[in-house]
């Protein structure tokens, strides 16, 4: 095996510009690690905002390989590892938020934040699960604690984490609210929406109300979204704030409201990405692809993904 692979790396923060394609050293799996060779890599807002020098760019140094979402199979095990084995389709969001490199042919990461990939899915589709799905997982069966007939709303539902957060707390047995353009709304309510706002005509929070769970998707940087949810939620609910956490601005005035308020980071978790994988193969959860990108494309997805508007996920496309 080469001990070079190709990869996409920056070198500076900027726009879809920097990122290019580079022949870079191949990593090797430490004790307890896994090889894995990738197959495809997924695309998620948190790996523009870094490449713009915001995100999780303060935890990373250059030159950097971007990418957090990886499918693949295993090539080489390391010392140690006793749950996987050279030849297993796998699946995870390594090492967040430290950098895992995932926009390149090969990715190493403890074999503990691994899970089989779901086996009725491709290594594209499988690709655009892990951190998406692990979001909308842990923020509401971890965080939250959603019991069934529990109201919750979630904003930003057609997109990534949103698709897989209306799946799950429908799962989960909540009546379930999201927020959408029209065109979004006939897909939601297949996925479990029971409710369903367009955002571009109704302010959610003049029409929700008595929510016990809101998962903000959107945050206060652009329109005031998590502020705005305070309104919908019940004395006593909770607001998952995810993208911009909890500014001392939300806190007072969620603590005026008599709302709890929550910041949230998703986590490496094979175990959970195990059980997303039993969801999924049992048809209870589908996965949406919109579009797919060569490895050498990533500048493109980037900008694509930037422009925002996505039903699902994009997905780079990195071996047969």
């Amino acid at each position: 095996m080469s001990e070079h692979m190709r990869a996409i790396t920056i070198r500076e923060f900027g726009g879809p510009e920097v990122l290019t394609a580079e022949q870079v050293a191949r990593p090797e799996p430490l004790p307890t690690e896994v090889l894995v060779r990738v197959r495809a890599a997924g695309v998620n807002p948190v790996d523009w905002k870094t490449r713009e020098g915001h995100g999780m760019a303060g935890m990373q140094t250059f030159p950097l390989v971007l990418g957090w979402d990886v499918s693949g199979v295993v090539e080489e095990a390391g010392f140690g590892v006793t749950t996987l084995a050279p030849g297993d389709e796998v699946y995870a969001m390594p090492w967040f938020p430290r950098a895992a490199g995932g926009y390149a042919e090969f990715v190493t990461a403890p074999a503990r934040q691994w899970a089989r990939k779901p086996a009725s899915l491709d290594h594209v589709h499988a690709a655009a699960v892990p951190l998406a799905a692990l979001t909308a997982w842990q923020a509401l069966a971890d965080t939250a604690q959603v019991q069934a007939g529990q109201r919750v709303l979630i904003t930003a539902a057609a997109g990534g984490v949103g698709h897989f957060a209306v799946q799950f707390a429908r799962h989960l047995g909540a009546h379930v609210i999201a927020t959408a353009s029209a065109a979004r709304h006939a897909w939601l309510e297949e996925l479990g929406a029971v409710e369903t706002i367009d955002y571009t005509t109704t302010r959610f929070e003049d029409v929700a109300n008595d929510v016990d769970v809101v998962i903000d998707l959107i945050g206060d940087a652009k329109d005031q979204t998590s502020t705005r949810s305070l309104k919908t939620v019940r004395p006593g609910g909770l607001l998952v704030a995810v993208p911009s956490g909890v500014s001392p601005e939300l806190a007072q005035a969620a603590k005026a409201a008599g709302v709890r308020v929550t910041p949230f980071l998703v986590e490496p978790d094979g175990t959970a990405l195990t059980t997303i994988a039993g969801l999924i193969d049992a048809g209870e959860v589908a996965v949406e692809v919109e579009e797919t990108f060569p490895l050498d494309q990533a500048a493109e997805a980037h900008a694509r993904g930037a422009a925002g508007r996505t039903r699902g996920k994009l997905v780079l496309t990195v071996a047969e």
